[in-house]
């Protein structure tokens, strides 16, 4: 009866305390929605290129009453007769997803992500969405940028926050949070 007991509260200890048996290594960051006056930038500034034209071909797609450009696989908008690299809001649909995305499934969704935007299949579109928080994806996009919030270093790109957790031994970066406006 000893021995049972003893072996019990060793494996009780062992599930309880220590996390051998999860895949995944976090320190549970949950952000959900931030406000941006919380959300120290280590770089306060950003540099902005413009272009003076768009690649071609170009894809000119309307949403919410603006032209938006697609060329390269990139979005551009045209601000004082120069065009600037731009990211797609949510809501933002079209019908072919850019060369080089990659499938995310997490939960009961499916996304598909380009460059740090997650799109969902709706009918025959890709509609431009927030991913759910614990989406996992190994890659930050290249203009990603690191940024504080209450003490925490997180990541930061298309107003979702990212935090740096190892999957199986490898880096990836899980959703903790967007940044309200």
């Amino acid at each position: 009866m000893k021995t049972i007991l003893k072996t019990a509260l060793i494996v009780f200890f062992i599930v309880f305390t220590s996390d051998g048996f999860s895949q995944r290594k976090t320190k549970a960051v949950v952000m959900k929605k931030t406000p941006r006056t919380k959300v120290v930038y280590k770089t306060p500034y950003r540099k902005i290129k413009t272009i003076r034209t768009v690649p071609k071909p170009t894809i000119v797609i309307r949403h919410k009453g603006a032209n938006i450009y697609f060329a390269n696989n990139r979005y551009y908008r045209l601000n004082g007769g120069r065009y600037i690299p731009t990211i797609p809001s949510i809501g933002f649909r079209i019908s072919t997803l850019p060369a080089g995305y990659r499938l995310v499934n997490f939960n009961r969704h499916r996304y598909y992500v380009f460059n740090g935007v997650f799109y969902v299949k709706k009918n025959d579109e890709y509609e431009v969405v927030n991913p759910e928080i614990g989406t996992i994806i190994y890659e930050l996009p290249d203009d990603y940028e690191k940024v504080t919030v209450n003490g925490e270093t997180l990541y930061e790109h298309n107003n979702i926050l990212y935090e740096k957790v190892q999957v199986d031994g490898t880096r990836a970066y899980e959703v903790v949070g967007t940044i309200e406006n």
